[in-house]
């Protein structure tokens, strides 16, 4: 049997979670993406370092806002955490690993002066100032900052064992949780150290790909995020309990469970680490009633971790700071799957929980509910114990990858209700229309609206019960993200809504090209760039997405300095979150080749106008064009060869490695995440028609393309390349070195 927990100590601090985001290791134009997908997810913090020698170009001359290189715009990075209402946790003096010097000053006059940076860029960003900057590691008198909570624990996102490790953090219910290898990190060129003939890949692979694509390890991220979401202010007054065994037997040995409570509410964490699936009866200690209770048909499937709610309560003091319809006694008595939330809104109680089998949450209540249930979507019977008035729910497995299922049920007939009728979606920088309707006239007079801050709304009455908004959202609102509407009357929730932010129109370039790391990792270039056959021309496809919940009609315009468009000007009509597409035939003026810098310009809806910035790659039809742009967004240009047939990519920095060759019919690229031929040092480099020459210490480099077939020639040996030949996707790769200062790599 358990035993009650000794005289509780003051509560510890809040636990924290972080991810760590080095944005200096990440593409600028994928910033905002990434942060938003952090912030839907449930994270609230983000932790990066600040490398010294990344921003010091010469002595005294700092970039913090990407002059040099978009990867380098620090106050851009802290005003988009701050638009999003994320926390910085900032390292700016801390070791970085991997980082040529550990990112930190040379010596003390270095070190002095970089103090003073960054004293003088975070002051006015703190939280005590409005800022997004919560935690800034190390002494710093001059910030004013709190203390970060410890322990830290360091958890690997790419980890099989992250969830299980999570979980033993969480239990310890205060310090802080640093998620690490979230997304893919790609090195800038040249920051890498390299050894010459086995340079090291510039990309470190995370559990996020560079095209925001999920590996099956974020999970375990997706579920700690989805749990810390609520949970922490709960934590911060958990103890352990002295755990009770299973019912019958002894636990098995890979089974670990650990049993918290603060004698209002509980939680049970277990793990189990074996092979098998554990199914046991649990009984476990409940501390508001002195006494055990029997967790029957528990289940945790091999590799899983569960954390499980005891005694919760439904009210307020429970994980639902607004369910102020529920008595002191009204509780949540134990599930059998992992609780996330719990919400109620017009006679419903909604609780969402992590359920990767099938399982089940009783509730102790003062009436019974009402009905219906719903699981997953789905009406299901549930049980009532009319004598102990206990409502037994059942709760569907989820085969979403994280396991999140929702439940609801009415637990009564509300005296007031109010709803958001067919709320869907918010346009960025726009005034949006939403209806509201009310259980009676006399509700929506004593309602409002209760909205995110720098929202506005104005209102005007359709019906004695119903009343129309109209709500602008700030232009600086970033897309992706959500904002969470209220509708309250005397003081009480009526409804909510949930609603994501869009920006009016989306726009892609259908055949823009990707820059390749290894044969899987693609990285979409910012601008899009599109190769088009320069002497005859070609077309390109445009989707358009209007993100509006109503038809629209938007105006574009294509230029270009040396290219004719048609249609140059064109008008086209979208239906409610629909997407179309528009064709363009492009030409080139005569004597116009290589890389080519257009814009397209967009009106219409009701919007400001927008351009965006394309780019064209002019290539001869049975030729070849040299090219040069910074296709990773690090600030350095990358070399690139292309015919009809394939592309190859070199970097000035690191000897001058070869960094792609992508047989384009099937987007195929033959070389691994380190690619080629690299080594030390940067080298100089020049375009010529179908050439691109290297210039290094002591050597030159020559790389010429034909179709499919490239040329390497040196005026010393060449370094070994570590390549083979393979087939893939139905291309032969193959590979002759007829000399030590000559090689030839073919796709055919």
């Amino acid at each position: 049997m358990g035993l009650a927990a000794a005289a509780a100590p003051a509560p510890q601090p809040e636990i924290v979670q972080a991810v760590e985001f080095p944005y200096y290791l990440y593409p600028r134009s994928l910033w905002e993406r990434e942060l938003v997908w952090l912030k839907n997810i449930g994270i609230h913090t983000v932790e990066f370092s600040i490398p010294w020698n990344w921003h010091q170009l010469q002595p005294g001359d700092f970039d913090f806002t990407g002059r040099t290189s978009p990867r380098r715009d620090l106050t851009g990075l802290i005003k988009l955490l701050r638009r999003l209402g994320l926390h910085a946790w900032v390292r700016p003096l801390g070791l970085i690993s991997g980082w040529p010097s550990t990112g930190m000053p040379a010596g003390a006059p270095e070190r002095a002066a970089w103090v003073k940076q960054i004293e003088n860029l975070l002051a006015t960003q703190t939280t005590s100032h409005g800022g997004p900057v919560e935690f800034v590691e190390g002494k710093w008198p001059a910030l004013d900052v709190a203390p970060l909570p410890q322990p830290i624990t360091m958890l690997s996102a790419t980890d099989l064992q992250a969830l299980a490790r999570s979980r033993a953090a969480i239990e310890k219910a205060h310090g802080t949780l640093l998620w690490k290898d979230v997304e893919d990190e790609l090195y800038p060129a040249g920051w890498l150290p390299v050894s010459a003939g086995d340079p090291p890949s510039l990309l470190h692979k995370g559990a996020v790909g560079l095209s925001g694509d999920e590996r099956s390890t974020v999970a375990a991220l997706r579920r700690s995020a989805a749990l810390l979401r609520n949970w922490p202010a709960l934590l911060r007054n958990l103890q352990p309990v002295a755990l009770a065994h299973a019912a019958g037997a002894k636990l098995p040995d890979n089974i670990a469970i650990a049993e918290l409570s603060s004698g209002a509410a509980g939680a049970v964490s277990i793990t189990n680490r074996g092979p098998n699936e554990f199914h046991d009866d649990l009984r476990l200690y409940e501390p508001a009633a002195h006494r055990t209770v029997t967790v029957p048909n528990l289940t945790v499937p091999a590799g899983e971790s569960l954390w499980l709610p005891l005694n919760l309560s439904l009210g307020p003091s429970g994980l639902c700071a607004e369910c102020s319809n529920f008595s002191v006694s009204e509780r949540l008595v134990y599930a059998t799957a992992e609780l996330l939330s719990v919400e109620y809104e017009n006679g419903i109680l909604a609780m969402e929980f992590a359920a990767p089998v099938a399982a089940e949450v009783v509730l102790q209540l003062e009436r019974k509910p009402v009905g219906p249930y719903l699981a997953a979507g789905t009406p299901r019977d549930f049980d009532w114990d009319a004598g102990a008035f206990r409502a037994r729910l059942p709760i569907p497995a989820s085969k979403l990858p994280d396991h999140r299922v929702r439940i609801g049920i009415a637990i009564e007939e509300p005296e007031n209700s109010g709803f958001f009728d067919d709320a869907r979606r918010l346009i960025v920088g726009q005034k949006n229309t939403l209806v509201t309707s009310y259980s009676s006239a006399e509700v929506a007079a004593r309602s409002r609206l209760r909205l995110p801050e720098g929202f506005t709304a104005s209102a005007k009455n359709n019906a004695p019960d119903e009343i129309e908004y109209e709500l602008s959202v700030p232009a600086d609102a970033v897309h992706g993200d959500f904002a969470a509407l209220t509708l309250e009357a005397d003081g009480m929730p009526l409804g909510r809504a949930r609603l994501q932010l869009f920006r009016p129109l989306s726009v892609r370039l259908m055949e823009a090209m990707q820059v390749h790391f290894g044969p899987q990792t693609e990285l979409t270039p910012d601008p899009p760039s599109a190769p088009l056959d320069g002497r005859v021309g070609g077309t390109l496809e445009l989707s358009l997405r209007n993100n509006w919940p109503s038809i629209q009609t938007y105006r574009l315009e294509a230029a270009g300095d040396g290219l004719t468009f048609f249609p140059a000007k064109t008008e086209v009509s979208i239906g409610a979150m629909e997407e179309r597409r528009l064709s363009l035939r492009i030409f080139a003026d005569a004597g116009v080749s290589g890389l080519r810098n257009w814009t397209l310009r967009i009106t219409g809806a009701g919007t400001a106008p927008v351009e965006l910035p394309m780019r064209l790659v002019l290539v001869p039809r049975n030729g070849t064009v040299a090219w040069s742009a910074d296709l990773n967004d690090d600030g350095e240009p990358e070399f690139v060869l292309e015919s009809s047939k394939a592309r190859a990519v070199f970097s000035t920095r690191d000897g001058g490695r070869w960094m792609e060759f992508t047989a384009k019919e099937s987007n195929t690229n033959f070389l691994p995440e380190q690619g080629a031929l690299g080594a030390s040092g940067s080298v100089s480099a020049r375009a010529e028609s179908d050439a691109v020459v290297f210039t290094g210490p002591g050597w030159q480099r020559t790389a010429r393309l034909a179709g499919g077939t490239l040329t390497i020639e040196q005026t010393t040996p060449l370094p070994a390349d570590g390549l083979a030949p393979v087939r893939q996707v139905g291309v032969e790769f193959s590979i002759e070195r007829p000399t030590a200062n000559r090689a030839v790599y073919k796709l055919e």
